[in-house]
């Protein structure tokens, strides 16, 4: 894949509601400490009590099902890693690295390295010219169809839902993470030092408590399935059907926010586990909006709830949309090529 270095500047004129968002980015301490209490507690108690069903011989189905509850406020921790890392979470930076790098650890992601990827990931969201960074690998149908067959090859297997949610998430949070990304500057590479340094304390502490074994059939399970969701969301904010995307000339940010980023209407108990990370298109027209604002914004402001809202029924079905059609201008299957061919 080709992609031209040289960019011009886009000028963008922002709605009149613009401005108004940025009230909803205003930092709430009593929120935030609400929300460090009703998550890192009941996180540590079911960590507490998985070690104690292990080391007292309970069924491991039980452990395991502690494990998805587990795995449920992980991901809620990680989307406070997400907001720190945007500086969204707490008023000071310096208390926003410090959380940042504790949720880090827990989730075994490197604060500073992630930090700067997914910063590109935003200025870049929507762009066909400036794909490749922080995003999910998305080919054309022309670069598809004109690329080398072992790249084809490679394309499909990434794009396989058994390795995207299977054993994707796995290689990407327990090995992935532990190496710096494409890019990354000597501060990114400290962080993950510090972080991959912190989670074998935590394994050697664990070891010579309550045992290697038992923590493993703990932190396992629990890391796993809450990367699995990660993904799935990561996916999914992106990834479906009426989603925007153009050339660099003709890409607009405003549109790539509100209708690259998608609104996934979650069940209030999803929207809980997940931050509110759901309402996608409102964090990408205003990044620095706390978890805790969004839905307030998203209500109080009519230009953001006229998107339309994908549900989880819907979503399933961006698991067959691989390549985008730059004819078209939409995502398209594999299985589309075919009525391509017969088309030539």
């Amino acid at each position: 894949m080709t992609f031209n270095p040289v960019f011009v500047a886009i000028k963008v004129e922002k709605p009149d509601w613009y401005e108004i968002t940025a009230r909803y980015a205003q930092r709430n301490i009593r929120k935030a400490i609400l929300q460090l209490l009703d998550t890192f507690i009941p996180y540590f108690l079911l960590l507490i009590l998985m070690a104690y069903t292990v080391r007292h011989g309970y069924s491991y189905w039980i452990t395991l099902a502690l494990a998805v509850a587990a795995a449920a406020i992980l991901t809620r921790i990680f989307i406070f890693f997400h907001d720190c890392t945007h500086g969204s979470f707490l008023a000071s930076p310096r208390w926003n690295r410090n959380l940042g790098y504790v949720c880090g650890i827990l989730t075994f992601t490197a604060f500073h390295d992630w930090r700067r990827a997914h910063a590109g990931h935003h200025i870049r969201a929507g762009d066909l010219d400036r794909r490749g960074f922080g995003d999910i690998w998305t080919l054309t149908v022309d670069e598809y169809l004109t690329a080398p067959v072992l790249t084809r090859l490679a394309y499909r297997l990434y794009r396989n839902p058994f390795i995207m949610f299977g054993l994707g998430p796995g290689y990407y949070f327990l090995l992935r993470n532990r190496l710096p990304t494409k890019g990354a500057k000597k501060r990114d590479v400290y962080s993950i030092i510090f972080t991959d340094m912190a989670i074998l304390a935590i394994a050697a502490v664990a070891s010579l408590t309550i045992g290697f074994k038992t923590y493993v059939l703990v932190q396992l399970p629990i890391l796993l399935i809450a990367a699995t969701i990660g993904v799935w969301l990561f996916y999914i904010q992106h990834q479906f059907e009426g989603v925007y995307w153009a050339r660099h000339e003709e890409w607009d940010p405003m549109r790539a926010a509100l209708e690259g980023a998608s609104y996934y209407k979650l069940p209030k108990v999803l929207q809980w586990i997940t931050g509110n990370i759901g309402i996608h298109h409102v964090h990408h027209v205003r990044p620095g909006i706390p978890n805790y604002h969004l839905q307030q914004c998203c209500n109080d402001i009519p230009a953001l709830q006229a998107v339309s809202p994908l549900t989880i029924r819907n979503s399933l079905k961006s698991l067959r949309l691989n390549l985008w059609d730059e004819k078209q201008k939409k995502l398209v299957s594999f299985r589309s090529l075919k009525t391509v061919g017969q088309n030539q």
